[in-house]
């Protein structure tokens, strides 16, 4: 189960370092102050009767090579089509020097059958990281659930280092949501304990 679930709502997206986050007011984040500092991963569905996800571009791939993502076989509506994998971090960004603690949400690539799986960011000699880049969702209501640590939050020398790391945590997010005892929370099978989790997730 998770160790915490979490109930926000968004401001706007900054998307600086050229990785779009969903960025939580810091009051938000008052109920649980007691939740380390650090990097985590988990799922986060976005409220469907403000946004609908048609999977058709993100900043990483370009068009999306399934028309009809969030659709089932059969024509349905995918139940999934606002739930994603996430990686987030909670803390205050020390290369920032950040006074206020924070809580930043990245949406990764969803696990779907309709379409050959997106690659995570990738490092390059010849250009800057590309991240997924979900289209805008302004002021759109979230609900978190939170599955597990990564590491805690390190301060850099670099702003190139920074990005390296947040691209590994990345991979590492992505991983581990894919392991059996993960994955149930983010495509909608599993236990019935993840079931339960799962109707909190996207109740709006």
């Amino acid at each position: 189960m998770p160790s915490s679930w979490c109930i926000f709502i968004l401001y706007p997206d900054i998307p600086y370092l050229g990785i779009p986050t969903a960025n939580i007011p810091p009051d938000s984040l008052a109920p649980y102050g007691d939740v380390e500092s650090g990097v985590y991963y988990g799922v986060a569905a976005l409220d469907p009767s403000q946004f609908k996800y048609k999977g058709n571009r993100d900043e990483q791939n370009g068009p999306n090579d399934a028309a009809d993502l969030n659709t089932t076989a059969d024509g349905s509506e995918d139940e999934n089509e606002n739930v994603f994998p996430c990686v987030l971090s909670i803390g205050y960004n020390p290369f920032y020097k950040n006074t206020v603690r924070s809580v930043e949400i990245h949406l990764l690539p969803q696990f779907t059958s309709h379409a050959a799986p997106k690659p995570l960011p990738q490092k390059t000699t010849d250009q800057p990281t590309r991240f997924f880049r979900v289209p805008d969702f302004y002021g759109t209501r979230l609900n978190l659930l939170v599955l597990g640590y990564i590491r805690p939050e390190f301060d850099y020398v670099s702003l190139e280092a920074l990005v390296e790391d947040i691209r590994v945590d990345c991979e590492v997010a992505r991983r581990s949501l894919e392991r059996p005892g993960y994955l149930g929370y983010a495509k909608g099978d599993g236990k019935r304990e993840v079931q339960e989790a799962r109707e909190w997730l996207q109740a709006f």
